[in-house]
């Protein structure tokens, strides 16, 4: 999918009741950091929001202010996210934020805290480990290969499902780690595009393992805010 058709859907999701059958996931990225706008390379280390990152936080937590029947609201435990989350909660009832280390972002080992330009001279074995074909290559310095984050996220947002069928919840997590959702949910051949920050998704899920795609990338609740598009996520195409 071209990143100029990135949004699979762009229909209101907050119209009414869940079918029980069913959670609606709402998913949300976290606000901008001083390193999203750099393109330093976060992984799990913590980096707090900016301050346009609090602007986004603040207009996407209106945004879901607005839609009815949000029953949780679930983020990743990092700074960046857990600050968005609950800006979010506070204007959705005032909820309490539940959150999960497997929501985190891909840990990127001896590559985290780097400018991801200058990764391939820094630490060429560590970049070439990032940038490997094989889903199952870990990277250097405790990193996570693409299919541990995988496994990670989506086993989180399974057990998020199970536990809210027939409501609509939120999840705020990061770049890296939605993109995996993404995969998960998407049709075969669909591709998430860029992922920006505090962009909001649907993803549906059914009883019996069934996945997917109502809308996504939608930031259009940012067109008074000042916003990246390309924000260095958790891997080399992120959003």
């Amino acid at each position: 999918m071209s990143d100029s058709h990135s949004r699979v859907s762009v229909e209101t999701y907050g119209n009414g009741s869940i079918d029980p059958f069913c959670t609606e996931v709402i998913v949300v990225r976290h606000g901008e950091t001083d390193w999203n706008a750099i393109g330093k390379m976060q992984g799990q280390l913590d980096v707090e929001l900016n301050e346009i990152g609090r602007q986004q936080a603040v207009a996407v937590a209106d945004r879901l202010s607005k839609e009815p029947n949000i029953s949780a609201v679930y983020s990743s435990d990092l700074k960046r996210a857990l600050e968005t989350a609950e800006t979010i909660a506070s204007r959705c009832g005032g909820l309490e934020v539940i959150t999960d280390k497997d929501l985190r972002e891909r840990h990127l080992g001896d590559l985290q805290g780097l400018v991801y330009q200058a990764v391939a001279k820094l630490n060429p074995k560590a970049n070439e480990a990032f940038k490997s074909h094989r889903t199952d290559q870990e990277i250097p310095g405790g990193g996570e290969s693409r299919d541990q984050l995988y496994k990670r996220c989506t086993s989180s947002l399974q057990r998020i499902g199970e536990n809210h069928r027939g409501q609509r919840v939120v999840v705020v997590s990061h770049g890296g780690a939605i993109r995996s959702l993404f995969n998960r949910a998407a049709a075969k051949g669909q591709h998430p595009g860029k992922i920006s920050n505090t962009s909001v998704g649907v993803i549906q899920l059914y009883d019996g393992d069934k996945w997917s795609i109502k809308s996504w990338n939608d930031v259009s609740h940012l067109k008074q805010t000042e916003f990246l598009e390309s924000g260095f996520g958790g891997d080399a195409s992120s959003g």
